[in-house]
């Protein structure tokens, strides 16, 4: 670990292959220095690893190897056995995100070439890993699923985008990203979704890993190779996690409301808040919306006088304060739940503001 940080592997393969990135370029961070961008590298093997692993065990093993104080592993490795297929699904898909990634951070591809990839892989996990989102739009026959269908791909090509957006500054994306994937790791667990859960646990450890060197100022980036596999990991758990009903037929496990379904709007509202925001501001300066510059949420919080580290510091706690609120979302009653949401439009309207009163008053000087 004290090589990874101090130019061994990957941060000395990342400075002999070109994979840098000037900490003060346009499109990323704020700072002065050269810094190794195969961060990414170790995240996706720090992921693909163990949950290929778990696959494999679940696949070659035998039930009854799973007996005596084994046998709750053994239900576990039950239930992923019937998830194998999706997992191969989500370990493909990584590959492709990763790999597009690495040729970004190398040759940069092209905000076109890369959306297309994205759109690609979306649809592919849709159509053929079950990765669809209200399902229950199928009622209303073909018309319905394509809603569904287009809402799925949409919402996984957004939050892979988002994710990708907030890797600005040091510290932010992985710090956001580990946030959100204990927030599903608590949720998941609560709700007996073990699949999921699993899912969550690995990113959450990765993305910690990987803070080690990244918290600012960071000695290592993920770039793109990590960002996309963040995004696409963290969309992938929010499509998989149930919201309504019972989950793997335990009654224990018993979900809640229908309203349940609104809890990723809540836990990646600030991911969400920066990326939209972002888009509006560049086409209201009539600017490339996928052309990288400075005007994230985290540098115009520094404009507005934060240094970065505070900056990072008040996103995190940003994003644990919307996405708590959402962890049990389904499980309360219809005025609670609808003050939770009430407490998440209230913090963005707030930092909105916050925003555009400070950009006047800056513009007045």
């Amino acid at each position: 670990l004290h090589r990874l940080g101090k130019g061994g592997w990957p941060g000395g393969v990342g400075g002999r292959w070109g994979h840098e990135d000037r900490a003060d370029s346009e499109a990323h961070k704020v700072g002065g220095r050269r810094v190794p961008t195969t961060g990414g590298v170790a995240i996706f093997l720090a992921v693909t690893g163990p949950l290929g692993a778990m696959l494999l065990m679940a696949s070659l093993v035998p039930e009854g190897a799973w007996g005596g104080w084994l046998s709750p592993l053994g239900e576990y490795m039950n239930r992923l056995r019937q998830e194998t297929w999706i997992g191969v699904g989500i370990i493909v898909a990584m590959v492709v995100m990763h790999v597009t990634g690495l040729a970004d951070d190398r040759h940069s591809l092209g905000a076109g070439v890369k959306l297309t990839v994205q759109i690609v892989v979306a649809a592919i996990l849709v159509c053929f890993f079950q990765m669809r989102v209200l399902r229950m739009l199928d009622q209303f026959g073909g018309v319905g699923e394509g809603a569904s269908v287009l809402i799925s791909v949409l919402w996984i090509v957004t939050i892979t985008n988002a994710m990708n957006f907030l890797d600005n500054m040091d510290g932010l994306s992985g710090g956001v990203g580990a946030i959100i994937a204990g927030l599903y790791l608590a949720a998941t667990l609560v709700g007996g979704q073990w699949f999921v859960a699993g899912l969550s646990a690995i990113l959450l450890g990765a993305l910690v890993g990987f803070l080690v060197f990244n918290f600012p100022p960071a000695k290592l980036f993920m770039g793109d190779a990590g960002s996309l596999v963040v995004g696409l990991l963290l969309a992938v758990i929010s499509i998989r996690t149930a919201y309504v009903g019972v989950s793997v037929s335990n009654e224990a496990c018993k979900l809640g409301a229908w309203y349940g379904l609104l809890m990723p709007l809540m836990v990646m509202a600030v991911p969400l808040y920066d990326f939209v925001s972002v888009l509006m501001v560049r086409l209201a300066q009539g600017r490339n919306p996928m052309h990288g510059d400075r005007s994230h949420f985290s540098h115009r919080l520094v404009r507005r006088g934060l240094s970065p580290r505070a900056a990072v510091v008040v996103i995190w706690g940003c994003t644990f304060a919307t996405g708590l609120s959402g962890v049990m979302l389904g499980k309360l009653a219809g005025w609670q739940a609808a003050l939770a949401a009430a407490q998440t439009a209230a913090m963005l309207t707030v930092l909105a503001l916050i925003e555009g009163k400070t950009r006047g008053e800056k513009g007045k000087l």
